[in-house]
């Protein structure tokens, strides 16, 4: 089969189990791709993901992570609501969650398609193949922006013509040398929507993202208390943020995901704020069964619930913010502290401080009683 030839059949055969769009790639390493990880994370923009750190070579060389590697094959399946995510930020009583966390766990459907066609592809071409969705020290993004499959935006995210910002990506490492194709041209131009769009302020400059400001970072990566400065803007956004996503243009070409996994789950879409506030260890987990969420933990999540109680304009939302108080974690006793003070008087407030004050064990729970006031 010549190149062309397979090329042809790699394509069909990819739509035939599942994907949206195909690349390839060399897997030789780009000049610029480890040098851009390397300023990334000598700035520390990478907070606590120390496991960007490890392997780091790895990430920025396909070839280090697997040297009998020859092509690189990107793969993308669109998840594009039906809605615009925007939306949801305007209900307050309830929590906004990344669109992509509303179904299924993406790994598992996204793998299984990668082994259905990489197995296609050894017993058509032979050679030897390792598949990857977003487990291993793979630089998805830039690997696919080598490819026609799309861009790497001003909001760093791939950025694709037919698909617009909602997709994931996966990757078949080869050993077979395959024709790589031209790279997408960027086709940002002069917009700036994604960068202006930003809660925190998280784009240095575009095409940049420090990522301890990103409220996606923050909900679902920081393993401590979000800084202060950082609450108010996180509105109800409780895992997650699509804002910069939301934003694009190229989003009005996408189409809705049609893959029953990825459509969003009654009880994700807009839950109640003060109903999760309520979840203890075992019902977080039976809640959250084979989502993405299930990997935060139950602490994490409720620290965010309580953040967003405290942005909530809804009064019916106190006796939850009191609950939490009492909470078994300090990470949720200080956001719950917090959010007291945001919906408290200050006598109120003042009493619920000498109650719990005394008693508390926990230094960063007794600087939030110190430092915050109504």
């Amino acid at each position: 089969m010549s190149s062309i030839d397979f090329r042809s059949a790699l394509d069909a055969q990819a739509a035939l189990v599942g994907f949206d769009a195909v690349g390839v790639t060399s897997a030789k390493r780009s000049s610029a791709d480890p040098v851009r990880l390397q300023a990334f994370l000598d700035e520390g923009q990478h907070g606590d993901m120390d496991w960007m750190l490890r392997r780091a070579e790895q990430r920025g060389d396909p070839q280090q992570l697997w040297p009998d590697a020859r092509s690189v094959i990107v793969l993308a399946t669109s998840y594009a609501p039906a809605h615009d995510p925007l939306d949801d930020l305007e209900r307050t009583d309830r929590g906004a969650i990344s669109v992509y966390a509303r179904g299924r766990d993406y790994h598992d459907v996204v793998k299984k398609r990668l082994k259905a066609l990489a197995r296609w592809m050894v017993e058509t071409q032979g050679g030897d193949v390792k598949v990857f969705v977003d487990t291993a020290p793979v630089m998805e993004k830039p690997l696919a922006a080598r490819t026609h499959v799309g861009w790497q935006g001003k909001h760093t995210n791939l950025v694709s013509r037919s698909l617009g910002s909602w997709f994931f990506l996966g990757e078949i490492y080869t050993t077979l040398d395959l024709e790589p194709d031209e790279a997408e041209s960027d086709h940002c131009g002069s917009c700036s929507a994604c960068q202006d769009i930003c809660p925190t302020a998280a784009f240095p400059e575009p095409y940049r993202l420090d990522a301890t400001r990103c409220i996606s970072y923050l909900t679902i990566e920081h393993k401590g208390h979000i800084a202060r400065e950082f609450r108010a803007p996180m509105g109800n956004r409780i895992y997650g943020c699509d804002d910069c996503l939301a934003a694009c243009p190229w989003n009005k070409f996408a189409s809705r995901a049609n893959e029953p996994a990825f459509l969003p789950r009654a009880e994700l879409t807009a839950p109640r704020l003060t109903d999760l506030a309520q979840l203890d260890d075992a019902g977080f987990r039976e809640f959250f069964r084979g989502s993405p969420i299930k990997r935060v933990g139950r602490d994490r999540f409720v620290r965010n619930v309580m953040i967003a109680l405290g942005n909530s304009r809804d009064d019916g939302v106190r006796s939850a913010v009191f609950a939490g108080l009492d909470d078994v974690s300090p990470l949720v006793r200080a956001m719950a502290v917090w959010a007291l003070s945001r919906h408290c008087e200050p006598a109120a407030f003042a009493v619920a401080r000498s109650a719990r004050y005394e008693a508390e064990a926990d230094a960063d729970v007794r600087r939030e009683w110190d430092e915050v006031s109504p």
